[in-house]
């Protein structure tokens, strides 16, 4: 694909993106489908564990915002890079990590991807170029322009995506990175998702300004809005971030416009909006109820819809059983993978 041409909207942070995102063809309506179906149903079960005792530390849920990641991914090729904070379970099973793994790593088992050591917001795959969940707020971003930084250094066309939420866009390291990555033109993608509470504060508590694209404007980082609950959008954002990203032209970022349905994190009872708030997001917007009803306008029946639920449910379910039988790691394992 051509790279973008840089208008002045793009050049001020201003690009409020297209009303009207292109269509997908039918086989990528039902590989969204059912990649954020898989997200969907394994956060609701990650949810059950957590409430029986059998995940412990902290558990943040991705509900809602499966368009985001599912959407960039298709955007992306092999070799590209994903690096996140600690609502992380999503972005994992988006890069094509086993849910096997990445249940058994919540609860504590050898099986999981950090051997049971890491838990909820720590987990990798260098296989699937997924270099982490991580539990410091922004820490991430610096990581994700290195990764780029990488990229460039080694003459290759490869793009780092760096997501992190609202709460930590206003975090001084990002701001340095953004400097950093404009300066040298590093090829990152920085995605930034906006569920509306940082925490418990609403952005509008907490951040001068709400228009997060805008936020790279003193780099000279082009910047979109997106509707960050329309799998479309954010697949056509994404491949006008990544073709200007492979172009060398620098880092781009998208604000993705999204909401999450849990709280913050398991133990936030999330009393700072209303059940009104949140029930309208789910009837108007539903990221996953869009599809399945453009996949019924086509000709699909239920019957097709409900069969591809029971597949995502039963890969879900043996990752459940796997990560509640498979032993817990060997003490000697807390003298591994450490800097001595």
């Amino acid at each position: 694909m051509a790279a973008p041409k840089k208008t002045a909207a793009k050049e001020s942070g201003q690009d409020k993106g297209s009303d009207s995102p292109p269509e997908f063809t039918r086989e990528q309506e039902l590989v969204a489908l059912r990649d954020m179906l898989l997200i969907r149903r394994f956060e609701e079960k990650a949810g059950q564990l957590y409430g029986m005792g059998a995940i412990g530390g902290f558990c943040h849920l991705y509900i809602g915002q499966e368009a985001v990641v599912v959407g960039m991914q298709m955007a992306l090729k092999k070799g590209d890079q994903v690096i996140t904070g600690y609502r992380d379970h999503g972005h994992m099973l988006a890069c094509g990590m086993e849910a096997k793994g990445v249940m058994a790593e919540l609860t504590g088992r050898h099986g999981g991807y950090s051997k049971g050591k890491g838990g909820s917001m720590h987990m990798f795959s260098k296989e699937k170029n997924f270099f982490g969940g991580h539990g410091i707020v922004g820490a991430q971003v610096s990581l994700g322009t290195g990764l780029a930084f990488a990229n460039r250094y080694r003459g290759n066309d490869f793009v780092s995506l760096a997501y992190f939420g609202d709460g930590a866009s206003n975090q001084g390291q990002v701001y340095e990175s953004f400097n950093m990555a404009e300066l040298w033109k590093l090829p990152v993608i920085y995605v930034i998702e906006n569920n509306r509470y940082a925490m418990g504060t609403s952005v509008t508590r907490s951040s001068a300004q709400t228009d997060f694209s805008k936020r790279g404007i003193s780099f000279n980082i082009p910047g979109k809005q997106v509707d960050g609950m329309d799998v479309r959008a954010v697949k056509a954002a994404g491949d006008e971030a990544v073709a200007w990203c492979r172009e060398g032209k620098g880092p781009f970022i998208l604000e993705m416009q999204t909401y999450r349905y849990r709280g913050h994190s398991m133990s936030d009872p999330a009393k700072y909006r209303t059940r009104e708030e949140v029930e309208k997001v789910r009837h108007d917007q539903d990221p996953i109820e869009q599809v399945r009803n453009r996949l019924l306008a086509a000709g699909m029946s239920e019957q097709e819809l409900k069969a591809i639920d029971a597949e995502v449910r039963e890969i879900v379910n043996n990752a459940a059983d796997f990560a509640q039988h498979d032993p817990e790691p060997e003490p000697s394992e807390l003298y591994t993978d450490i800097y001595r």
